[in-house]
């Protein structure tokens, strides 16, 4: 088969293509034949950064395919069942970028008929990770349905990224009221496509203001990508027993926060990392992500305010580098057809 690995640390460079045996899975564990491959900022970050667990790593934590064997003592999914991939590298380097992959059977997810590969490898870390960001308040909800979120007020930072954009439209089909922060004209036309009943653009002065204008009785649930720059708007817009839920560390690694108007308002900051989250909570997810599907209410694609970028499984290092500088949307890997 083919697959794309890497032995040492580095820039996209250290990626190559080699044939490697088609694997087996071992006990509890399913082997995927992939079609398509999802690229994510923590995989371009996990191959650039630190000393690796293994000796060889295939890379990609997401993707869809079909399931071609199980191991011993897995009823679920079985052979056949086309399935959505997460953290398929996650402790293991048996990444999605390569024709088969094997993982714990728990980490494919059977997908609805009429869901798209293209859908499907969009799953993964930004739907779970959105997911996790609005079921993270003091008075729940600790699963997302129809009706879950309703009279909640959400504010997706970053409304036209991966997570931002599964942020929305989880947030939009659990019944909440949602606004989403963009930095662009064309960003604001995806944020609105996915979902968003508002849209506000940064950088603004007066954005604390402009939110507060939408959302009089205040915020329910931020879902935060930008700690470092947002905090102080954050608190500002934050109704009494706020979430603001952050998951990434863009435009600094460190953020400072006013205390009293925070415990003032009962303020929950909740960092959350997908892969640390624990396993309830990716149940919890995957579940939750699946009943979304069947509602059709994840699409992608330019007209559902996610943008997709095709590479061919030979092209993953531009891939890579594609997520790395920013390529608005989703980047995808066709593996086979």
């Amino acid at each position: 088969m083919k697959a794309i690995v890497y032995s040492a640390p580095g820039a996209s460079s250290v990626l190559s293509l080699v044939d490697r045996e088609i694997p087996t899975p071992g006990p509890g564990e399913v082997r995927v034949r992939i079609v398509t491959s999802g690229v994510n900022p923590t995989d371009w970050k996990a191959r650039a950064g630190g000393s690796l667990a293994f000796d060889e790593i295939v890379p990609n934590q997401d993707g869809a395919g079909v399931i071609d064997a199980v191991g011993d003592g897995v009823a679920n999914p079985r052979v056949g069942d086309r399935v959505w991939v997460y953290l398929a590298a996650h402790g293991r380097p048996t990444g999605t970028a390569q024709e088969f992959t094997v993982i714990p059977a728990e980490r494919a997810v059977t997908l609805p008929d009429g869901i798209g590969f293209d859908v499907a490898a969009s799953l993964g870390v930004p739907a779970m990770t959105a997911h996790r960001a609005l079921t993270v308040h003091e008075f729940g909800p600790s699963r997302l349905s129809p009706g879950a979120l309703a009279g909640r007020t959400v504010l997706v930072h970053g409304g036209a990224g991966a997570v931002g954009h599964a942020a929305i439209q989880l947030a939009a089909w659990a019944g909440a009221t949602v606004i989403a922060t963009v930095s662009s004209d064309a960003k604001a036309e995806l944020a609105a496509s996915a979902g968003a009943h508002h849209v506000v653009q940064y950088p603004d002065d007066a954005l604390a203001d402009r939110i507060l204008a939408l959302a009089p009785d205040g915020i329910d649930h931020i879902v935060e990508v930008s700690p470092a720059q947002n905090a102080a708007v954050d608190v500002a817009v934050a109704a009494n027993h706020a979430s603001i839920a952050y998951y990434a560390n863009n435009n600094g690694d460190n953020f400072t926060a006013p205390i009293v108007a925070s415990f003032a308002k009962n303020v929950r900051w909740q960092g959350l990392l997908l892969y640390t989250v624990g396993q309830d909570a990716l149940l919890a997810a995957s579940e939750d992500i699946t009943s979304a599907l069947l509602a059709g209410a994840l699409p992608v694609g330019s007209a559902a305010g996610l943008p997709i970028t095709w590479f061919d499984l030979a092209e993953t290092a531009q891939a890579h580098d594609a997520v790395e500088a920013g390529t608005i949307g989703k980047v995808l890997i066709r593996v086979a057809d």
